[in-house]
């Protein structure tokens, strides 16, 4: 249920805390995908015998870089990002955690500047590469910065998260899915704007597969909250519902608009702070590729 906002929406700023709560309420699929990856890098077919520096792409506070400085103990990390205010975060996270001298953040608009980032061993790119208006070019991209033997791992789609029932008890049954329709409307209009946009088949294992790369497989991995739910994840969901409520006002009909607001309402048993029916379900989509060479 990531936040979309355009490379330069100085929203993207603002969504930063919520940013990092979703990671943080995904923090245990980053610790699986880190330790899947790590066994594909180093153990998979032995074409490295150590992973040295690895490029964290997507703008994220820093949850996956300091997972990655874990289960890659030999490697600096470099994350990259367009927001200062993302980066900031992900700098202070590295400190707190004790992984400020391996953890740099580096501030990049991409693709253009990533060469500037020198190349890598494992290049991690966290839903960053539907936000680019030509997502073939940005792999290939990608690609170039890969060191002979090093791995790619793109997150990109899976599941849209589901966290209520289809009926409510409020309003027309089926709001979330209605939600999930006008959120796809409004992101490929965004799409649309962005420079050098371009559409474009999203079979991430072929386009990897363009880019130069040997694909090595697509792994989904489900994050399972049922209810009740904890504070923090109703937290993340109900900053989720203001966001669609703002952004998707003019694209649902006034009953929906009624039940978001119930569901806001943070008094009321209605609403998603209390209710005892919300729950946290979805799956997200890793797609990982090779480049060729041994290191």
């Amino acid at each position: 249920m990531t936040i979309h906002t355009s490379p330069d929406d100085p929203d993207r700023d603002a969504a930063g805390r919520h940013l990092e709560r979703e990671a943080e309420l995904h923090a245990p699929f980053l610790e699986q995908a880190a330790a899947r990856l790590r066994d594909l890098a180093l153990y998979g077919d032995h074409t490295l015998a150590r992973v040295d520096r690895i490029l964290d792409l997507g703008g994220g506070p820093g949850i996956a870089s300091c997972l990655l400085a874990r289960y890659f103990p030999n490697a600096d990390v470099v994350t990259g990002a367009h927001s200062p205010s993302l980066l900031a975060r992900a700098g202070a996270r590295a400190r707190r955690e004790g992984l400020g001298h391996r953890v740099r953040t580096h501030r990049v608009d991409l693709p253009a500047g990533l060469d500037a980032l020198g190349s890598a061993d494992l290049v991690w790119a966290g839903d960053v590469v539907h936000h680019l208006g030509d997502q073939q070019a940005a792999l290939d991209a990608l690609a170039r910065v890969l060191r002979p033997g090093g791995v790619i791992a793109v997150v990109e789609r899976g599941l849209a998260p589901r966290f209520l029932p289809r009926d409510i008890g409020i309003g027309r049954p089926g709001l979330q899915a209605r939600l999930d329709a006008a959120h796809e409307d409004w992101f490929a209009e965004l799409r649309a704007t962005l420079p050098g946009a371009r559409a474009e088949v999203e079979d991430w294992p072929a386009m990897l597969a363009r880019a130069g790369l040997v694909p090595t497989g697509s792994h989904s991995f489900l994050i399972d909250l049922p209810s009740p739910l904890d504070a923090a994840p109703r937290e993340h969901l109900y900053a989720e519902l203001t966001h669609r409520r703002a952004l998707l006002a003019d694209r649902l009909d006034a009953q929906d608009l009624v039940t978001l607001d119930a569901l806001l309402d943070t008094d009321a048993d209605t609403g998603i702070l209390w209710r005892p029916d919300a729950f946290y379900l979805a799956a997200t989509t890793i797609h990982t590729a090779r480049a060729c060479g041994r290191k």
